[in-house]
């Protein structure tokens, strides 16, 4: 979207100082005399070699005359328009209105703390921007904070919102706006996007979930930005700001390694010949562990080179810049000396906090903030100590205005355990997730039980983790932790030794097979994982080839399915979390609907489809942002809410129980061997995190296998002559016998939250 009509008056609330234009070359200085010293008198005695001019590389400065409509920067006025909008401008501000303050010593900040994130809120709903049908003329905000949805959350158990990104992202080129090219997770702005609302419909969404008991959640990007005025802005070589990223200046002398910028784009990858030879010249650290989104022909390498860009000093400069994701987004350098990266980062943190009003914080792509050179094998990019350090300032910064953090990191258990320490105060759950979709494809819970067992082992309990059903993202796969770190260590599986890497390949082609073999709507996306939704994904393990062959007959069992995996993420410690998509049954849009958003590669288009929770605009074929309305198996919240039988009024019973009990803040002590291959027991302490409290014992049982299953659940944790007790029911549905066990019967795709009563003694 363009900007407004440029006018220069504008530009002028206030001088900024444009060292380098406006007096090119001219030192800044204090107004106070400083009385010289005997060696600066003694300054033009010194030889040549040792004057600092020799030392500085680019030879007198330049002085240019420039059409003030020209946008580049020879021009004073666009540099200026620049830096008025730059995050790490707005960062600055920021940051001087808290220093001092002593509202910044009021709270602790040194550790995280799940249980206190957790009992602040605990079920959230994870919103789309893009995908939310509005009334007519209705902003996304204002739709988020619409009193008769905030009403059918309390119905239903939500107690917080997290909105997705919301503020500007894309780029800039020229004087104008470029569009995202990640759902808005490439920011270039801490202002409100208007597509979205604005900051008093921001702040009215915070009142309003507060009078809820509720609270929202925003994002911040700490690993990136988009190209917008600062990236334009280190391009040019500019002040501070090329230390915002992982860029690098190519002398010209050299930029015969680089690859031709064609006219119409701005920079272009670079081919693992050319990231080589920079390498090998001592430019930049080279190849990285992986290469995340690789497409051949389109991204093959972590490293960019831009077009030629001129600064305001004249000089031409080309940079090659890292991006760990798609070229729109460079990543952000933690450790240059002008910490101009941490500055942005954590302005942009204090705005939606202190700002806005919001309650916690996402932290996303928050494990990829250090780099570093490696003898003989790729550079290191994860798991690097820069970025525990890094997540250490962030989460600490946030709880000391009295905020929480989660953080969105798929790598190994270790990485988790370790940036979790000092970091985030939650992670989201990418160590079950993939385990629990395995289980429902097919049928066998074993893979889902070494990876929940492994957690906890490594010292990763489920009560630091968000577990999630479907987001903005496709159902991860990777499975990083198995496939690199791990990928040579022995597991048994299946009665069979096997690798970490060979188990990571089989559940993903068992996963592949069976949501993408024969149906026609979910889709892999990269070497990521599949783009579905959790609908389209339980057709797709009921062997349903086509969307048009969903029948109002399959909808029972495809909801008692989607039931099963609300009560598996809900009945265990830690955050539950789903989105509108879940909510309403949501499908995948048909490839020809998106065609155009995913020409390049990216398949989650499929699974954002737009839906209106409300029923406000029943006609609206899209959303108002442009997303194709998708089919929902289960409809809007209000006619859900009056049918005992819907998805939404039995999902809110699971949560009742789920607050009832406290199972969000107790402790997993038992992840039992089971009788049946389509059983998963789960055995908790409902003890706050105080181990010596003298607490109950919760069980969870879950069938996820299409057909009903009986089985016997065995425990060290399991108290003999214990009564049993259904606590949806208040049926006693057995007791505990002499060897910890007790017997279960349980309906295809069934739950069950049982309590267990020890034998009340008849003494006194």
């Amino acid at each position: 979207m363009p900007h407004d009509e440029f006018r220069p008056e504008d530009l002028y609330t206030g001088p900024i100082d444009l060292t380098g234009m406006t007096a090119l070359g001219e030192e800044e200085s204090d107004t106070e005399k400083v009385e010289i010293s005997y060696d600066e008198q003694r300054y033009p005695a010194r030889p040549r070699r040792l004057r600092p001019r020799d030392q500085f590389r680019g030879g007198s400065v330049r002085r240019i005359k420039t059409d003030p409509r020209t946008a580049n920067g020879t021009n004073p006025s666009y540099v200026e328009w620049l830096v008025r909008q730059s995050m790490l401008k707005d960062a600055d501000v920021l940051a001087r209105q808290l220093a001092g303050q002593p509202a910044m010593w009021r709270n602790p900040y040194a550790r995280p703390d799940a249980r206190r994130a957790i009992t602040t809120t605990d079920v959230w709903f994870t919103a789309y921007p893009l995908s939310l049908i509005t009334r007519p003329g209705q902003s996304f905000l204002a739709a988020l904070g619409d009193e008769e949805l905030w009403s059918a959350f309390e119905r239903v158990g939500i107690n917080a919102i997290h909105t997705g990104p919301v503020k500007r992202a894309g780029g800039i080129a020229g004087w104008l706006d470029t569009p995202s090219v990640d759902g808005h997770f490439d920011r270039i702005s801490t202002e409100i996007d208007p597509a979205f609302g604005t900051e008093e419909e921001f702040r009215a969404l915070c009142d309003t979930a507060d009078s809820h008991g509720g609270s929202v959640i925003d994002d911040i990007v700490p690993g990136h930005t988009g190209k917008g005025a600062d990236f334009r802005l280190a391009e040019m070589g500019f002040k501070d700001y090329p230390g915002i990223y992982h860029m690098v200046e190519i002398v010209p002398e050299d930029w015969g390694l680089l690859p031709d910028v064609p006219d119409g784009v701005d920079s272009v990858n670079l081919s693992p010949a050319s990231e080589q030879e920079l390498e090998e010249r001592g430019y930049i650290i080279g190849a990285l562990q992986r290469v995340i989104f690789y497409t051949p022909g389109v991204k093959e390498t972590n490293w960019s080179a831009t077009a030629p860009v001129i600064g305001p000093d004249g000089i031409t400069r080309r940079w090659v810049y890292l991006h760990y994701f798609k070229q729109g987004q460079p990543s952000i350098n933690w450790l240059d000396p002008t910490f101009a990266g941490m500055r942005l980062v954590i302005g942009d943190a204090l705005h939606s906090l202190g700002e806005l009003g919001t309650s916690a914080l996402r932290l996303d792509a928050n494990g990829f903030l250090g780099v570093e050179k490696s003898a003989g094998g790729p550079a290191w990019s994860e798991g690097h100590p820069l970025s525990h350090a890094a997540n250490h300032i962030i989460a600490g910064m946030v709880r000391k205005v009295g905020g929480f953090t989660f953080q969105e990191l798929n790598l190994t258990i270790e990485d988790i355990r370790d940036t979790a320490a000092v970091g985030a105060d939650l992670s989201y759950d990418f160590i079950g997730r993939p385990g629990y979709h395995h289980a429902l494809a097919t049928g066998q819970t074993e893979f889902l039980r070494l990876a929940l067992t492994t957690s906890i082992e490594l010292g990763v309990q489920p009560v630091q983790l968000v577990h999630g059903m479907q987001n903005h993202d496709e159902l991860t796969y990777e499975l990083v932790h198995w496939a690199t770190r791990h990928g040579d260590d022995q597991y048994r599986f299946r009665g069979q030794e096997i690798s970490g890497g060979q188990l990571a390949e089989l559940v993903r082609a068992e996963l592949t097979e069976t949501l993408t073999g024969t149906a026609d709507y979910n889709r892999v996306f990269t070497q990521n994982g599949i783009a579905c939704t959790t609908t389209s994904l339980i057709a797709a393990t009921r062997g349903i080839a086509r969307l048009d062959e969903i029948a109002e007959t399959d909808v029972p069992a495809i909801r008692a399915a989607h039931l099963l995996l609300c009560a598996y993420n809900a009945w265990q410690p830690g955050v539950f979390a789903l989105s509108g998509w879940d909510l309403v049954g949501m499908l995948t849009i048909p490839s020809d609907d998106v065609a155009d958003l995913i020409a390049a590669g990216d398949t989650r288009w499929i699974e954002r489809g737009a839906h209106d929770l409300l029923n406000v605009d029943p006609q609206a074929t899209r959303s108002a942002a442009g997303m194709p309305r998708g089919r929902a198996l289960y409809g809007p919240l209000p006619a859900q809410l009056e049918d005992p039988e819907s998805f939404a009024s039995r999902l809110a019973s699971i949560l009742d129980l789920r607050r009832e009990y406290g199972i969000a803040t107790a402790s997993q002590v038992d992840i039992p061997e089971v009788a049946h291959a389509g059983m998963l027991v789960l055995v908790h302490r409902l003890d706050e995190g105080n181990p010596e409290a003298d607490a109950p014992i919760q069980v969870t049982v879950l069938n996820f296998s299409s057909e009903p299953t009986e089985g016997t659940v065995r425990s060290e944790q399991l108290v003999p002559d214990s009564e049993v007790v259904d606590a949806a029911s208040g049926e006693t549905v057995g007791r505990v016998d002499d060897l910890r066990s007790f017997a279960v019967s349980l309906p295809a795709y069934g739950a069950m939250f049982l309590m267990l009563k020890p034998l009340q003694s008849d003494a006194g």
